[in-house]
């Protein structure tokens, strides 16, 4: 709980293990039991049938907001599954109050289908900076932690994204074809060029921990969700990598960005991407 005088930053340095219980205890309760084991009544779709839904994805969003609501009171939850519930929800994002962002499974497909890419992302944001965050691969039981100005961790080893090696094509994951329209799709085949190697993305989370570890050179997404992309985008910074939009601004949580944007293990990766994308708008 945090005290009256107390910041965030102070709260963060007291009760970070606390938050990282609570995303595991989620995950072992409602996600684990059902991975490989999900019933067919269990899942739905909700915009397409590439957008599924399951009871994983539903419970462990609920108990993540009680329990992180009672780490910090006064605080608010954007979920996934609550915006789509009610969209008014998402405009806690431009608020004063200190907002959790959630996405109990990110990579859902995957997890119907019985594929570990799967993860839980939750960050901590103020007033549309993200100030911590945590992405937890249960199925393969790595998690991997943020905290802005302190680095960006994976079970306790620091990450370093690096510089993209020279002399080969760069490894770009983008959106996946089956969640983009005609149109954002000719946009993104501004990457398909000399020198880069795009291939559709998986699960968000952990293609930008890809980058962050140095094993991707980069993200290519056309849509805003901040729940997919605020724990990432902060781990990416924090292993010293970067994002920017076509305009050559940052990405915001809040929303409001020119899109494709990209997010990088380095400057200028992230300047070259930006760069053909910027053209071909």
């Amino acid at each position: 709980m945090i005290e009256e005088t107390e910041t965030i930053e102070e709260f963060l340095a007291r009760c970070s293990a606390d938050v990282e219980e609570a995303v595991r205890k989620a995950a072992a309760a409602e996600i684990m039991p059902r991975f490989r084991r999900l019933a067919e009544h269990e899942v739905d779709r909700k915009s397409g049938p590439h957008d599924l839904v399951t009871d994983a994805d539903r419970l462990a969003e609920l108990r993540l907001t009680d329990d992180l609501g009672a780490l910090l009171p006064g605080s608010v939850v954007v979920g996934e599954e609550a915006v789509h519930a009610d969209p008014a929800v998402y405009e806690a994002l431009r608020g004063d109050a200190p907002v959790w962002i959630v996405d109990p499974v990110d990579g859902t497909r995957q997890f119907v289908h019985g594929d570990d890419g799967f993860c839980t992302l939750v960050a901590l944001a103020h007033r549309g900076t993200v100030i911590a965050s945590w992405t937890y691969a249960a199925a393969r039981d790595q998690l991997a932690t943020a905290v802005r100005g302190r680095g960006a961790f994976l079970d306790g080893e620091r990450l370093f994204a690096g510089p993209s090696a020279p002399g080969r094509d760069l490894a770009v994951a983008v959106s996946h074809p089956d969640f983009t329209t005609e149109e954002q799709k000719r946009a993104l085949k501004a990457l398909w060029t000399d020198g880069l190697a795009p291939r559709p993305c998986g699960s968000a989370g952990l293609e930008y921990l890809a980058v962050a570890r140095g094993e991707l050179d980069a993200v290519v997404f056309d849509w805003e969700a901040a729940w997919d992309h605020a724990a990432g985008l902060l781990l990416v910074e924090e292993a010293g990598g970067t994002h920017v939009t076509p305009t050559g601004e940052p990405f915001r949580v809040t929303g409001g960005n020119v899109l494709p944007f990209t997010a990088a293990r380095d400057a200028a990766t992230a300047r070259r991407l930006a760069g053909l994308l910027g053209a071909a708008s």
